[in-house]
């Protein structure tokens, strides 16, 4: 079953795909008071992610967006050198429709993969993450897939805390 589903790179045509996956998770499974307006990222995809080491990619599954993943280049640059003192990048908006979460599909599985090998590819050595306190599922999967929690004190300064966000998780990406 989860030869047809795809994970592919954002187009400006999925616009509206992502928001309707994101936006009902946030609002009705987890009760959190948001729009699309409060989240500028999402109104400007390839702006906000798609520069420097980062992307975003979308899993479809018969023409539909199903889940989400972003990777937000946080790295700080080094004026004098021209480039990152140490390429680091920020996952963000991870989502996956209710239907296609767990197993058989392995949806959140497979869009992880992809962002971790398109950040090794893109010379990341470190990803973080931010997320509430609700979403304890993605706790454990973020755990069970090798991030550390870390306190939001260890966070680069370019890190872009979301109001929401209240636990935070490292990993390190191996060449």
């Amino acid at each position: 079953m989860t030869t047809a589903i795809r994970i592919r790179q954002f187009e400006p045509a999925d616009q509206d795909g992502v928001l309707g996956v994101i936006l009902p998770i946030q609002r009705e499974e987890f009760g959190i008071e948001i729009t699309a307006g409060d989240q500028p990222d999402l109104l400007g995809i390839d702006a906000f992610y798609q520069t420097g080491c980062g992307g975003f990619w979308v899993a479809e599954h018969e023409g539909a967006v199903i889940g989400t993943i972003g990777l937000k280049d946080i790295s700080m640059k080094d004026v004098d050198l021209g480039r990152a003192d140490r390429p680091q990048a920020a996952l963000r908006k991870m989502f996956v429709a209710a239907p296609y979460r767990g197993r058989p599909h392995g949806v959140a599985s497979r869009l992880l993969d992809h962002l971790l090998a398109e950040a090794r590819e893109r010379g990341v050595e470190e990803v973080f993450l931010g997320t509430t306190a609700k979403f304890l599922a993605a706790h454990r999967f973020y755990e069970k897939n090798g991030f550390a929690e870390i306190a939001r004190h260890h966070l680069p300064a370019s890190f872009p805390i979301m109001a929401v966000d209240t636990k935070f998780y490292v990993r390190g990406i191996a060449g």
